[in-house]
């Protein structure tokens, strides 16, 4: 029987009904709202015409998983990458960042792990680390039990805006490497290897590594990468493939009547996801739920192509053509 996302308990659609509502609830709002509710990121115009960018997001139940295990320190980075990454995609260098902890015992072991993540991580996307808030709450969760928030503020220039307006049909799309699951998808990677019996054995036996080290590898930070491409005026569009998935995140990243055309074979995919579809769960929602290796997409011309490869190269990062921008169907 084929496992989906739906069943371990996520409804990406209720998720998508959620945020319709959102939009409807806040309206037309504030004047200097640039950008509301359904991208990467929300924009308001500032003194001089500058743009302040902002977001806040977490990191789902890879929690569980690192309580599983005893280790902590990596969903720091995870915490600080699912919002910088987001931020970046429209161009906005990240400003400062701030942490909440909500948590029905302070532990300072656990908690001091996570902190030290989240600094480090800070200090990688030369982004300031502002505070934040640690709440206890033990009617709320239970000894032991917390959750991590994480708020990110940038800015960006008008002119270095990246908006997706000037994408065309025949654009190239460019991917970057993920370091795996980055934090997304382990409601359902829980119900596949942690609840049946001898589950996270045989996923340690596929693996040939330490089902930990995989598992809780840290969301890739991409911010020095996209600003460095971004810096060419090349870069047409970005998107941070979280939840959705490939197809859902780049799009999201599209001028109205654009769609992603992806080639899946046009890179190798870590282990993790060959173990997770051998577990269950069918090619479809594969790409519904998990970044499948590709953790950030930039839109390019042909063109432009190789200016961008030379950037990213500069920071480290291989480029893979992964597909291109297509018309959607009338």
């Amino acid at each position: 029987m084929a496992l989906n996302y739906e069943e371990s308990g996520v409804s990406l659609k209720k998720a998508h009904s959620w945020v319709e509502r959102i939009k409807a609830v806040i309206g037309d709002g504030d004047p200097n709202v640039a950008k509301g509710i359904g991208g990467f990121c929300g924009l308001y115009k500032f003194s001089d015409g500058e743009l302040l960018a902002g977001c806040c997001d977490g990191v789902g139940t890879k929690l569980e998983v690192a309580r599983h295990f005893g280790r902590y320190k990596g969903l720091g980075q995870d915490l600080v990458a699912m919002n910088v990454n987001d931020l970046v995609t429209c161009g906005a260098r990240p400003l400062f960042f701030l942490d909440y902890i909500a948590c029905g015992t302070l532990d300072e072991d656990v908690f001091g792990e996570i902190l030290e993540g989240v600094a480090e991580a800070c200090k990688a996307c030369d982004c300031a680390l502002l505070g934040g808030e640690t709440a206890q709450m033990p009617d709320v969760y239970p000894p032991g039990g917390f959750d991590l928030a994480g708020f990110a503020v940038g800015s960006v220039s008008p002119q270095a805006l990246v908006d997706g307006k000037g994408v065309k049909e025949g654009d190239l799309l460019v991917g970057l490497e993920s370091s795996g699951l980055h934090s997304n998808g382990y409601s359902l990677v829980r119900r596949l290897f942690f609840g049946p019996p001898g589950g996270m054995e045989g996923l340690e036996k596929a693996l040939k590594e330490p089902a930990a080290d995989v598992l809780l590898r840290p969301t890739r930070l991409y911010v020095r990468q996209a600003l460095k491409a971004s810096s060419t005026g090349a870069v047409k569009a970005m998107a941070h493939i979280t939840g959705g998935g490939l197809e859902e995140n780049i799009n999201r990243s599209l001028p109205s009547g654009m769609r992603a055309e992806i080639d899946f074979s046009s890179w190798k995919r870590p282990p993790v996801f060959r173990c997770i579809a051998e577990a269950g769960v069918e090619e479809e929602e594969m790409r519904r739920v998990f970044n499948l290796g590709i953790g950030f997409v930039l839109v390019v011309s042909p063109e432009d192509e190789s200016a961008v490869r030379r950037a990213l190269e500069e920071t480290g990062e291989k480029a893979i053509i992964i597909g291109k921008v297509a018309s959607c169907p009338r």
